[in-house]
């Protein structure tokens, strides 16, 4: 039987998330399901091993239920579970699912009330313009679903940047274990970390092009082999993501990796600015353009020398005014992950998160941060175990006791409030000026107009316990919409009432993302750079934050998550104690 990676498992974890949600299940049921996916994409170690080791039900949010259909799965290479649920709920359902902005209700909706099973009768519904006769759908449902379906089968947005970053980082690590391959990455738009991708891009340097190609054409995880050359290949993975390898001699490597990097936009300017200084530019290297010498080039940097630039970053090959900005010397030193010393929203097993504050502290000391907040959900969020007045100060004093213990990392408490659907906060004032940070948040009322959207986040910014507004457009990737708001007006309070905004490192979310991100760092907005993470492995994702605060130019005065923490409590006591209009 053939060997199943993590992230395979992780894949028919979603599905039977997605099939139970389509059955109308426990929603405490499919959310663990979908823990179970997201930890075991980002699990470290390979799942037979902690079988073998009897430490699988170890793993926060595998539980003996869970883990018992792993093992099945290693042993026999199926889970009963998981066949008799696809036998019940029609195929075509999963397929519908997958297109932007549909999700499990609406696709019950659509099966029960029209008998959709499949795309193509989707369609054929639209156009018949049946959907619109729904209750809560119309005309712009159909347009929506129309253009979903147009992103699907072009195979735009289907995977997010989590996704992709994690079967690329499997296959390369597998590249990377032969002895035929010197070294290899990811390129295109995962290596750029652009929050959406449609097809993954490697690169390798090797000596030996068509044994690589061989053996990558045969790895078990592939599907189907669409193309394959002396020199590339692609394929088609068993979850139906789209690989293309490029395979160079090691001395071409790195110029290949800028090459396929990309973006389109920012190479045609590199080939620009090389044809102006008597270069050229390819795959293969950077040449002079009489004689076709090649220039050496161990690094990417070395690219960018020979156009008398410095290096610029993956996050910033877009053509949006880098190459202008590296010209002049005006390129921005890029925060990064190693900057960041501590995350300011995560979530515990008192409210709807897996891990105990015990366990936090110690992922929180493992990744090195100086401090980490603790920010459990407010009481009406009823579904997510939101915290009583009562119980919020108990969790405080928990905290304050656990601090008197701790050495070198500060946990501070906070809260994640609800802003409530007329502009108030969950908790009163004296609550909240309890604690040491405040994040807070819509999560109702999305519905509403723009202007009582927008209203409702600035009369919590006016607050002054208010230290950050969390995920601030409400989206989801592939599922929700950002909700209608005037981001500028948010920009100006944030401005104005000392409030930083969030980027929310989930890679379902990246919100804000990096156009508003460059933005709001543009006009002086503070950002918090979080995980929201709601089990420790969770947290790793912070590194997806980083990117898109790369991407939107920022630097690491703009982040107030890479202070000190003497710093960080001095600047969140400032809030408090500045007085606004």
């Amino acid at each position: 039987m053939r060997r199943i990676e993590n992230i395979e498992v992780a894949w028919i974890m979603s599905e039977i998330a997605d099939l139970l949600e389509l059955k109308g299940e426990s929603i405490f049921k499919i959310r663990a399901y979908q823990k179970a996916a997201k930890v075991i994409a980002n699990l470290g170690v390979d799942l037979p091993v902690l079988i073998s080791e009897k430490k699988l039900q170890n793993v926060p949010g595998i539980g003996k239920a869970i883990a018992g259909k792993i093992e099945e799965l290693m042993a026999t290479g199926r889970i009963n579970y998981y066949e008799n649920l696809k036998a019940e709920i029609p195929p075509g359902l999963l397929e519908i699912i997958t297109i932007p902005g549909i999700g499990a209700k609406m696709a019950q909706k659509l099966y029960h009330r029209l008998g959709i099973t499949s795309i193509d009768e989707l369609e054929a519904a639209v156009k018949a313009r049946k959907i619109r006769e729904l209750p809560g759908m119309g005309s712009k449902t159909e347009m929506n679903i129309l253009r979903g379906i147009e992103m699907l089968r072009s195979g735009v947005g289907r995977t997010t940047l989590g996704i992709a970053d994690a079967i690329a980082g499997a296959f390369t690590g597998f590249l990377l274990s032969l002895p035929e391959v010197e070294l290899a990455g990811a390129a295109g738009s995962t290596r750029r970390m652009k929050e959406s991708i449609g097809d993954i891009d490697l690169v390798v340097g090797s000596g030996q092009p068509d044994r690589v190609i061989e053996i990558f054409t045969r790895r078990p995880q592939v599907k189907k082999v669409i193309a394959r050359g002396k020199t590339k290949a692609s394929i088609v993975t068993l979850m139906g993501i789209r690989i293309d390898l490029m395979v160079v001699a090691p001395d071409q490597y790195w110029s290949a990796l800028h090459h396929f990097t990309g973006s389109k936009e920012h190479n045609v300017r590199i080939r620009e600015l090389a044809h102006k200084k008597g270069l050229k530019i390819n795959e293969y290297g950077v040449f002079t353009s009489d004689c076709d010498v090649p220039l050496p080039v161990a690094g990417e940097a070395d690219i960018y020398t020979h156009l008398g630039l410095p290096y610029i970053p993956p996050e910033l090959r877009e053509d949006l005014g880098e190459i202008e900005a590296a010209e002049h010397g005006g390129l921005p030193e890029l925060v990064e992950q190693v900057d960041i010393k501590g995350d300011l929203h995560i979530h515990s097993d008192w409210s709807d998160g897996v891990n105990s504050i015990e366990q936090i502290i110690g992922k929180a000391a493992e990744m090195g941060y100086q401090y980490a907040a603790i920010t459990d959900h407010s009481k009406s969020l009823a579904i997510a175990k939101g915290l009583s007045d009562e119980r919020l100060n108990e969790q405080d004093e928990y905290i304050k006791s656990l601090n008197r213990k701790s050495e070198n990392l500060r946990i501070l408490s906070g809260i994640e409030v609800d802003i409530l659907a007329n502009g108030d906060l969950d908790y009163l004032d004296d609550i909240l000026a309890e604690q040491d940070i405040v994040v807070a948040s819509l999560h109702s009322g999305f519905r509403q107009d723009k202007d009582k959207l927008t209203g409702r986040v600035i009369s919590a910014m006016k607050n002054k316990h208010v230290d950050i507004i969390g995920h601030p457009t409400g989206r989801l990737l592939g599922r929700r919409d950002p909700y209608p708001i005037d981001l500028e007006a948010v920009f100006e309070a944030a401005l104005k009432y000392g409030t930083a905004l969030e980027i929310n490192s989930s890679p379902d979310r990246l919100d804000l993302n990096d156009k508003y991100v460059r933005q709001a760092g543009g006009m002086g907005v503070k950002i918090s750079i979080n995980t929201d993470a709601h089990d420790i492995i969770r947290m790793d994702e912070i590194k997806y934050g980083v990117a898109t605060a790369r991407r939107g130019w920022l630097e690491k005065d703009n982040v107030i998550n890479t202070m000190d923490c003497g710093q960080l409590l001095k600047f969140l006591k400032k809030k408090g104690l500045t007085p606004h209009p």
